[in-house]
């Protein structure tokens, strides 16, 4: 109940996953203001108000939903770059991906994921991960302050 307020960095490139884990939240009851990133490139600028973000307001997400598998900046670079950021790596990051290699689950949780988990198939198993999620992460875990940039 604490975390209610948090604003969720969604890092996904596919729109129809996008809208999938959106109508997944809904379904949920997940009503945390959602930011979506379709590019590591344009989550990293966000996080750090550059390029088109760099007159947005100076709030950081309290979680961030990260997809592996996107053209350009992947996300397995982007979380090099949160985690290696000072200014952001206190940040939870949760990987959300269709990949169970284990190279990926070794390597994530080496650069400093928080949780790791492999995108369901079925939109059933969608809705019972973001519930699952929800309930760790926005009623049981306590997250950073909202507001790094102060």
């Amino acid at each position: 109940m604490h975390n209610q307020a948090q604003m969720v960095l969604l890092i996904e490139d596919s729109e129809d996953d996008y809208e999938a884990t959106m109508r997944a939240f809904k379904k949920a009851n997940f009503h945390n203001p959602v930011v979506w990133s379709q590019s590591g490139r344009d989550a990293i600028d966000f996080l750090k108000h550059e390029g088109v973000h760099k007159d947005s307001v100076k709030a950081a997400p309290g979680l961030i939903m990260l997809d592996l598998n996107m053209p350009g900046l992947d996300g397995r670079k982007t979380l090099q770059l949160i985690k290696d950021d000072n200014g952001l790596k206190r940040i939870p990051v949760i990987i959300l991906t269709t990949s169970a290699d284990e190279r990926d689950v070794d390597a994530c949780y080496q650069m400093g994921a928080n949780t790791y988990v492999q995108k369901p198939v079925s939109f059933d198993g969608l809705i019972e991960a973001i519930k699952r999620l929800k309930e760790y992460w926005f009623e049981i875990a306590l997250l950073p302050k909202e507001n790094l940039y102060d």
